[in-house]
């Protein structure tokens, strides 16, 4: 057991630890969706309706930028001793995705703060769920990012195809606009989309409007996703190993 978990909490540590030595990331991460949020907020006059998807825009931010280091590690010759090493495949990725996760996760509470102005108020209690629920779109979001990082050999190309796949995601995820009210061919897209699941789970724990589909089912649909992009994480990283190994 000890084989499989020093390599993943050392890992998680390094990301932690990266991150300690460039603070700037936060203010990076966390100010676009506040001013985001503010502007289409208050113009609106509604920053409630907006308020969840701000979050995960946050969130999705911060996943992007900290699973870069996979191509710079890459870069930096630390990926290949990592494969080369002894220690599991799976509990390399498991520490990369869950130390960038936890940066994630830190960065969505850090948004969390901005909530009374959206008139939402959390109870201690509340904030259990709610911290859970960021935790858990954290995941998915990096296993994402790791999937494609993976593949990337600069991060230029990377940045061109999260713009490309997770900003039309998020647009469409009900961080915009209701499911009600979408155009037939638009809902379908939504109902098919992870992120759309996510949304409604944070709208259901910040007791907002929107929280369509249901809690159950959103967890559900979040926590698979993250499963199955961790499982095809692992898969990657044992192909790339082999390869390196042969």
């Amino acid at each position: 057991m000890g084989s499989f978990f020093l390599p993943a909490a050392t890992l998680w540590q390094r990301e932690l630890v990266r991150f300690w030595r460039q603070k700037s990331r936060v203010m990076g991460v966390v100010a676009s969706p506040l001013v985001f949020w503010l502007l289409i907020g208050y113009g609106s006059n509604d920053l409630a309706r907006f308020y969840s998807g701000a979050l995960v825009l946050t969130v999705m931010f911060s996943a992007i930028f900290s699973t870069i280091s996979i191509i710079e590690d890459r870069r930096e010759g630390f990926l290949l001793s990592m494969l080369v090493s002894p220690a599991p495949r799976t509990s390399m990725v498991l520490g990369k995705i869950l130390g960038s996760a936890t940066l994630a996760w830190i960065q969505g509470l850090i948004f969390l703060a901005f909530a009374p102005l959206a008139g939402v108020r959390i109870s201690l209690l509340e904030l259990i769920p709610v911290a859970a629920a960021i935790f858990l779109i954290s995941f998915t979001l990096t296993g994402l990012g790791f999937v494609i990082a993976w593949r990337m050999d600069s991060t230029s190309g990377f940045h061109a195809i999260m713009n490309l796949l997770l900003v039309p995601m998020w647009m469409v995820s009900g961080s915009l606009f209701p499911m009600a009210t979408a155009h037939g061919a638009i809902k379908a897209i939504m109902w098919v989309n992870p992120l759309t699941y996510s949304i409604s789970l944070l709208n259901y724990e910040l007791r907002l409007p929107n929280a369509s589909p249901g809690p159950v089912e959103s967890v559900t649909v979040t926590a698979a996703f993250g499963v199955v992009l961790l499982l095809i994480s692992g898969v990657m990283a044992a192909q790339k190993a082999t390869k390196s190994a042969a």
